[in-house]
């Protein structure tokens, strides 16, 4: 759960299995107030989403998941897109960020009539820039979509971390113990908390 103007430090288990980063201590350690990087990565249609056209407009959520197409990863982003008309009327963008392809991130919203942008963080470096542990090397799953066995290969496994950034381009919340299902309805209590 998020706590206004607290910052949650554990390690969490993802997926089953504890995910570090090789460089783990060369990760920044971003507290609530400090200024949120600024980042870009290839969107799910394949054009370059950057952070500086979103920041400062409206308030940006920005979660990091594992994989597309996997159990916790689902609930999280279904949580997301359920929500997404209140999250739209409290003045909140969501963007998902994981490490896997472009291709996968369609599959997936296909599979999930998901309706916001997922980002195709393939080399871990949005996820380096929010300190987020990764573990790079490729890991693929196979899975069923409109009747058509698909491949889903990913390079960077990310551990599911959620970050919100206010419009004054400051980090408003960070959740390293993440859960994936209520995710969503976590920052809905944050915002109204908030106001």
């Amino acid at each position: 759960m998020f706590a206004v103007r607290t910052v949650l430090t554990a390690a969490v288990l993802c997926c089953a299995a504890a995910l570090t980063s090789p460089a783990a201590e060369d990760l920044p350690d971003l507290q609530v107030g400090d200024a949120a990087p600024v980042f870009e990565a290839l969107d799910d249609s394949g054009k370059l989403w950057k952070s500086s056209d979103h920041v400062g407009k409206k308030t940006l959520v920005v979660y990091f998941y594992p994989a597309d197409m996997t159990g916790g990863c689902t609930k999280q982003a279904c949580g997301f897109r359920d929500d997404l008309s209140k999250l739209t009327e409290a003045g909140v963008e969501v963007v998902g960020v994981s490490g896997d392809s472009v291709r996968n991130h369609q599959l997936f919203k296909k599979a999930e009539k998901l309706s916001f942008p997922l980002l195709a963080d393939t080399e871990g470096k949005v996820a380096s820039a929010f300190g987020v542990p990764h573990v790079v090397g490729e890991k693929s799953i196979t899975r069923e979509i409109d009747g058509k066995e698909e491949l889903l290969v990913r390079t960077v496994t990310a551990q599911r971390w959620t970050f919100v950034i206010g419009k004054d381009g400051k980090i408003l919340a960070k959740n390293t113990m993440v859960n994936a299902a209520a995710d969503s309805q976590a920052i809905l209590k944050l915002l109204a908390e908030s106001k």
